[in-house]
């Protein structure tokens, strides 16, 4: 299994461009799964185009929750066919503009599995809702938060309940400012941790102290092989 991390706004390869937001893609068996599209189609475009990423490739997209700088890219990508795994509480015009251009709109509530040993949370939280992609691995699970807006520890909590098994890696946004979660997560177990997007720098750097060679640097056109 391969993660591309395709938009960020922090870059990994200089080659590429980047922008306030996320999209990170799965390539798990002969499967590809977007999971969110970043905010701007352009930049989500170029950077597939470097990575040598074809867009008609993409076998289904995620998206975490319904804030622009997650979906502001979905443009670039959508076809005629494609399937769109959403939280239910997206807005009606959204999900209606896209039906319109033919695509398939799975609703999300509650977790399920949307392919082999590829799974998501459902929605949770309360002000903003948004829902986390699981993929089963060899070594354990690897979580994908967009922006982790319930909270990052409650998620990982969630999903060690609901999956009963031990948590590889996570990677994504954890929203956490100059929060310090390195305990928390070490409690529940997680083995690699991947920070991007809106983490927020001082929180980055405890869980890069806390973590040592377990911390992956993350950004715009790293690639991370489970």
């Amino acid at each position: 299994m391969r993660l591309i991390t395709i938009y960020d706004n922090n870059l990994y390869d200089e080659r590429l461009m980047s922008g306030w937001g996320f999209s990170c893609l799965v390539e798990a068996g002969d499967r590809r799964i977007l999971f969110d599209t970043g905010g701007d189609p352009s930049i989500l475009l170029d950077n597939m185009k470097v990575l040598g990423i074809d867009p008609a490739s993409i076998d289904l997209v995620l998206l975490s929750h319904a804030h622009q700088d997650h979906t502001g890219g979905i443009s670039a990508v959508i076809r005629e066919g494609l399937s769109l795994y959403l939280p239910t509480s997206f807005p009606e015009s959204f999900k209606g503009a896209l039906r319109a251009r033919g695509v398939e709109i799975i609703e999300v509530e509650k977790s399920c599995e949307i392919s082999k040993d590829v799974y998501t949370t459902g929605e949770l939280g309360s002000w903003i809702k948004e829902q986390s992609l699981v993929i089963a691995a060899e070594p354990g699970l690897v979580v994908i938060t967009g922006c982790a807006h319930p909270g990052i520890v409650e998620i990982l909590k969630y999903v060690r309940n609901e999956f009963d098994a031990k948590i590889y890696l996570v990677l994504g946004g954890f929203h956490l400012g100059e929060r310090n979660v390195s305990r928390a997560f070490l409690e529940l177990g997680v083995l690699k941790v991947a920070p991007s997007h809106c983490t927020g720098g001082m929180a980055s750097a405890y869980l890069e102290r806390a973590y040592r060679e377990n911390f992956i640097m993350n950004g715009a056109g790293k690639v991370i092989e489970v």
